[in-house]
């Protein structure tokens, strides 16, 4: 059973569903060119899905590429700006059609007040946003200033990691002001209250019941709110959800499938894999074989 709550007392996880991300032990921010990061490995490794723990923007000066992020294809072109967050699955793709610049950041770096307003480590947030003409002469400008200062090293280090905290801020309030080319109907506050605490508990439990008794809300007001935004049932959404953090430890990880099944809350590996089967149309292990073949090139 779930913790009777509302979505303004939500607090921390009840269950860890998995693993955090391996620490990264870089800088807290890093910006290279895609040139640089083509270099910076052999080709099948920059193909292959990896997870992060840092926050990764990408836009293009010239050509194409695509990039899925959770397993979910995204093309990107010129002046377009692609956001995956910590703990997303990532695999590059056409790397060598494309040009442009890509940077990584710790959540911690941004100041609180930035943090907050872009609401940096929503889960649900949009992977791509697309400026206008003149939102794209400014995010340019920005780009090319927060570029500038991460190369230059006169200022002492205290001092230049401000200087690039308060660049990185504007530039990210400025992506996260940016429409959405898949943006949908206004989320209700029942939606966001079922979609937090499912975030929060789906390895606990798959039931709808018990996130309706933790809400106060009946199981049809949910569904009818998951239905109205996100354009599926409530339990289905919890499936996916479940699904998802599934994929995510079988692409990523060495965690044999029997053990990603007991993380995620499953008194069985048959259980698991039944109900992994029965949703993908496929094997946890034949997923896992099949996520970690390079491909998307």
């Amino acid at each position: 059973m779930l913790v009777n709550t509302r979505q303004d007392d939500i607090t921390g996880r009840l269950f860890a569903p998995a693993p955090e991300p391996a620490p990264h032990d870089g800088p807290s921010i890093e910006i290279l060119t895609l040139s640089r990061l083509r270099e910076s490995g052999d080709a099948p490794a920059l193909t292959r899905p990896f997870r992060s723990d840092r926050h990764c923007l990408v836009t293009l000066t010239s050509g194409s590429m695509r990039h899925s992020v959770d397993f979910a294809e995204h093309a990107v072109a010129p002046g377009q700006w692609l956001w995956a967050r910590p703990g997303q699955v990532q695999q590059w793709g056409g790397l060598e059609r494309a040009e442009g610049t890509v940077i990584r950041f710790a959540t911690g770096f941004l100041d609180p007040d930035t943090a907050i307003g872009v609401c940096v480590d929503d889960p649900h947030a949009p992977v791509v946003r697309v400026p206008t003409a003149e939102d794209h002469a400014l995010l340019r400008a920005a780009t090319t200033q927060l570029q500038w200062e991460h190369s230059a090293d006169r200022l002492p280090l205290d001092t230049r990691l401000q200087v690039l905290r308060h660049l990185l801020a504007v530039l990210v309030l400025r992506v996260a002001s940016l429409p959405s080319p898949q943006a949908g109907p206004e989320p209700s506050e029942v939606y966001l209250a079922f979609r937090d605490a499912v975030e929060r508990d789906f390895a606990n439990s798959r039931r709808l019941s018990d996130y309706a008794e933790a809400l106060a809300y009946s199981p049809r007001t949910l569904s009818r709110a998951t239905l109205a935004t996100a354009g599926i049932p409530a339990k289905e959404f919890i499936d996916r959800r479940v699904i998802l953090e599934a994929k995510r430890m079988l692409a990523c990880s060495p965690v044999p499938a029997a053990r990603i099944g007991e993380r995620l809350g499953f008194s069985s590996a048959t259980n698991f894999n039944k109900f992994f089967a029965q949703r993908t149309g496929t094997t946890p292990i034949a997923f896992r074989s099949g996520a970690a073949s390079p491909r998307l090139v």
